[in-house]
């Protein structure tokens, strides 16, 4: 078995605006399940990116 290297992350600091309501319905589901709210908005983000369709501009 291999030795257990532990690892930060690399993150980046953002800023983002997002409606008083939706921000409402994120904390309370970041509660119910028992992560941040950061973690949350992550796993979402990093769920519609895999799940998004293919679509390229076309010029």
């Amino acid at each position: 078995m291999g030795k257990f290297v532990a690892r930060k992350p690399e993150k980046e600091v953002i800023s983002m605006r997002i409606s008083l309501d939706t921000l409402k319905i994120v904390d309370q589901k970041a509660a119910a399940i028992g992560i941040s709210r950061n973690e949350l908005i992550n796993q979402m983000i990093t769920y519609a990116l895999e799940n998004m369709e293919d679509i390229t501009q076309e010029e």
